[in-house]
């Protein structure tokens, strides 16, 4: 997967992809969503599976760990902050990568 420049998404494109995000929240220009872990180690492991796809498009979210929860919160700082379709590429990654465990 080659690395791409990010497309703004107006709100009505967010909120249109959003349907395919269950659980996801869009609040101040960011998507975010909470996951819950069995240990504190699978946590880890599951941010360090994603290193390689988010290095590979050049997306890096924001990850808050609370000892077996982990907040993604997804956003592009280097477009004002705003959200694009990498936020969702890799929130679907995310979410395909949980339902594995």
């Amino acid at each position: 997967m080659a690395k791409s420049n990010p497309i703004i998404l107006k709100d009505e494109e967010i909120t249109e992809r959003m349907r395919e995000l269950p659980g996801w929240k869009y609040h101040d220009n960011k998507l975010s969503k909470e996951f819950e872990f069995k240990t504190f180690v699978e946590g880890i492991n599951f941010i360090n599976n994603l290193t390689l796809f988010c290095e590979q498009i050049d997306h890096h979210p924001d990850m808050h760990i609370f000892y077996t929860k982990i907040l993604f919160e997804l956003q592009r700082f280097d477009v004002g902050g705003k959200v694009t379709d990498l936020d969702f590429e890799v929130a679907k990654e995310i979410e395909k990568q949980y339902k594995n465990l």
